[in-house]
């Protein structure tokens, strides 16, 4: 069914993560740590489970000696901002440089530099890369030039790097740009909802194109959707993930988290949750706006071949949409065009995406779309995009269910751990290029065919099956004199 963004209201069954990960003992204490030290590698020695904040920043800190994991990198980075605001991250990450390689002193040790210098731009780079938006904030470059300004005496090839790194990343900065007004376009033009359409489907000629007239080949219309797929996840930044859950840590002693409502940038994922309805939407107009019983048997069968193949492909999302618009109580209804439908393909499809067993079977296929995925030899082969509205609810069972800090004030890291495998996970799936050829006849159609509000399917649903019992008969009378009333 349609979904709804960022909501605890649209998660039933909690799912996947570790009952273990916020389990240490109230009293439990962490061993001090002076510096980083193998503690702060993921990889080598004994994983961080909790720490205090100034901890985990010290171990992001790199030394002419030391650079944290790209694990730790990548997970810190993420979850701090639940803490503290990027801006205020890299001035204390500059401010421990600075000290720590007595860069402030004149004259520098060149040699200590020169050892240092190829490092802190190398978290300069990450951190640019991953999350380029923290860089939207002024301060933010401000900070990146002023340690950059005080180890450039050492060797001007570090002012040579900064400019590649700035130019790299205002060339990220301005296709995120471009994609958050295309996604107001796209907003804007699929907002189109025509129920008026509804008092004139038995009208010939048609009033309006359908999806048939436009791909009658179900191969195709599956790539195209995984074009707009592919689209939409190409624009979600991780940090996304953590600021649609963000809300005031109890054992903080501010009054306010670290993102204010302004400040929580979810724009795409949101984007990305009304595309689903859309779909949804869409095919629900689709099948119920033929006058013929047989014309929505075949519009019936259609997707049901189309989500057949978004499943061969690893388009999981684009399936479980259609499968919830086909499963969408006005078009469930019509009895008379099941009945005309060849639907076994279906009913294997809806099993695959049963959610019974938190989505037991939908996660085998996942799992196996992702090995593919890890060993493909094409960009064809490497497609996965997961069931988002899945994906999120595990992330916002994981929030719930584990305390960002523990009750000694420590940051519960091992948490954010998992956070950042099931976002990092996602980050490289959103990274494949989509090998299909665009349509973009379809495209157009996809995002702005006219669909139905549900008041205007259940209409065009009993102006296509009558109504069966007193109380649709009376919805029915209400909802036609209502569309009528606007034409």
């Amino acid at each position: 069914m349609p979904q709804t963004a960022c909501s605890g209201s649209m998660f039933t069954t909690p799912s996947g993560f570790s009952p273990h990960l916020a389990c240490a003992e109230p009293g439990e204490e962490e061993a001090p740590q002076d510096g980083p030290g193998p503690g702060a590698c993921l990889a080598d020695g004994p994983a961080i489970t909790s720490a205090s904040l100034e901890t985990l920043i010290q171990n992001l800190v790199p030394t002419a000696d030391y650079y944290p994991e790209k694990a730790y990198v990548f997970t810190f980075l993420l979850s701090a901002r639940l803490f503290i605001p990027p801006p205020e991250l890299l001035a204390r990450v500059c401010e421990l440089c600075i000290k720590q390689q007595q860069l402030d002193q004149s004259p520098l040790d060149t040699a200590k530099v020169r050892k240092f210098g190829p490092k802190i731009l190398q978290l300069l780079t990450e951190w640019t890369e991953t999350f380029p938006s923290d860089f939207r904030d002024e301060k933010m470059v401000g900070h990146l030039k002023d340690i950059i300004h005080r180890i450039a005496a050492c060797d001007e090839a570090y002012w040579k790097t900064l400019n590649q790194v700035l130019q790299k990343l205002s060339q990220r900065l301005s296709l995120i740009s471009q994609g958050e007004e295309s996604i107001v376009r796209v907003s804007l033009n699929a907002s189109s909802i025509s129920d008026k359409l509804v008092a004139f489907k038995t009208k010939p000629p048609p009033i309006q194109k359908d999806m048939l007239s436009i791909c009658n080949d179900p191969y195709t219309l599956a790539q195209q959707l995984t074009h707009v797929e592919l689209e939409h996840l190409r624009h979600i930044g991780p940090e996304e993930f953590v600021q649609a859950f963000v809300q005031k840590d109890p054992l903080d002693g501010t009054q306010q988290p670290c993102f204010s409502d302004q400040k929580k940038k979810t724009s795409n994922l949101e984007a990305y949750v009304r595309w689903f309805n859309r779909l949804c939407y869409l095919v629900a107009t689709e099948i119920c706006m033929p006058a013929k019983k047989k014309q929505r048997a075949q519009v019936i069968e259609f997707f049901i071949d189309v989500a057949r193949e978004c499943f061969n492909i690893g388009n999981f999302n684009s399936l479980m949409a259609i499968i919830s618009g086909m499963n969408m109580s006005p078009v469930s209804r019509l009895k008379k065009t099941w009945s005309k439908a060849k639907t076994a393909k279906f009913f294997i499809l809806e099993h695959q995406m049963d959610p019974t067993g938190n989505f037991y079977n939908y996660r085998t296929a996942l799992r196996g779309a992702a090995h593919r995925s890890q060993t493909a030899n094409s960009n064809r082969e490497r497609i996965v995009i997961p069931f988002f509205s899945l994906l999120i609810k595990d992330i916002y069972f994981l929030n719930e269910g584990c305390a960002n800090r523990l009750p000694n004030g420590h940051v519960n890291f091992e948490k954010f751990v998992e956070l950042a495998r099931q976002v990092g996970e996602f980050m490289t799936w959103k990274q494949v290029e989509c090998p299909f050829e665009e349509d973009k006849a379809i495209l157009h159609y996809l995002h702005t065919a006219p669909i139905f509000s549900e008041d205007g399917l259940y209409l065009a649903s009993y102006e296509s099956e009558s109504p069966e019992n007193q109380v649709e008969k009376d919805r029915w009378k209400a909802l036609r004199s209502n569309v009528l009333a606007k034409t």
